[in-house]
C-alpha cells in the first residue's frame, strides 16, 4: 500500500505539466483527441520508466541507505525549487525557462509552436513532439525518485492512467476562466508534492 501511495505521488508531481498544457490548449481551442492523448501518456510512462530504470542501475553502484538518501534529498531540493520559482513568478513575474515549463502563458505558447501548422488540431508528429518534451521534463526526477527505491512498473503504470486524466482534465479546465489561474499554481503544487514525496521517502 506504502508503494502505491508514494507512485501515485510522484505520478501526480511528475504529470502536473500534463494539467497544464490541457489547460493551454482548451484556452487555444487546440484540439487534443483521444489519440493524441493516449500517445503523450505513452510516451511519458515509458520515459518514466527508462529514467526509473537508469535511476535503479544507479543506485546499485552506492550503498543502498546512501542512494536513499541522496534520492531524497535531491527531491526535496527539487520540490522546493519549484516553489521559489512559482513564489518568483507571482512577486517579481519571473519567468524560467529551465527544469521546467510548467507557467500557463509559458504553455500557451508552447501550444501554439506545437501545432506547426496552425491548423488548430494536433497531428500524430506534433503529439510526438510535445510528449517528447513532456517526457524530458520528467528524466530526472525519474532516476533520483528510483534511487530512493520507488517501484518504477508501478509509477509507469500509474503515470499512463494520471497523464490521460490530467491532460483531459486540464483541457476542460481550459475551457473555463478559471483556467488561467488554476495553471499558475501548478509549479507551486508540484513542488509541495515532490518535498512530500521526498521526505515520505527520506524516513522510508
Amino acid at each position: 500500500m506504502t508503494s502505491f501511495i508514494v507512485a501515485f505521488i510522484f505520478s501526480c508531481a511528475s504529470n502536473l505539466d500534463n494539467i497544464v498544457v490541457g489547460i493551454a490548449y482548451g484556452i487555444k481551442k487546440i484540439k487534443l483527441s483521444f489519440l493524441s492523448n493516449f500517445i503523450i501518456a505513452l510516451i511519458t510512462c515509458l520515459g518514466t520508466y527508462l529514467s526509473m530504470t537508469l535511476g535503479a542501475l544507479l543506485g546499485h553502484i552506492f550503498p543502498e541507505n546512501l542512494a536513499n538518501y541522496v534520492g531524497a534529498g535531491v527531491i526535496i531540493i527539487l520540490g522546493l525549487y519549484f516553489c521559489i520559482q512559482n513564489i518568483n513568478h507571482w512577486f517579481k513575474k519571473y519567468h524560467s525557462q529551465s527544469l521546467a515549463l510548467k507557467d500557463t502563458e509559458e504553455m500557451m505558447e508552447y501550444a501554439v509552436q506545437s501545432d506547426k501548422d496552425h491548423s488548430g488540431d494536433m497531428d500524430i508528429k506534433e503529439t510526438i513532439v510535445l510528449a517528447l518534451g513532456l517526457s524530458f521534463n520528467n528524466l530526472g526526477t525519474g532516476v533520483v525518485a528510483s534511487l530512493t527505491g520507488v517501484n518504477p512498473l508501478l509509477t509507469t503504470i500509474c503515470t499512463f492512467f494520471i497523464s490521460l486524466i490530467t491532460i483531459s482534465l486540464g483541457f476542460f479546465v481550459g475551457h473555463h476562466v478559471l483556467g488561467r489561474y488554476i495553471g499558475k499554481y501548478a509549479s507551486f503544487i508540484s513542488g509541495i508534492l515532490l518535498i512530500l514525496l521526498g521526505i515520505l521517502e527520506f524516513f522510508h
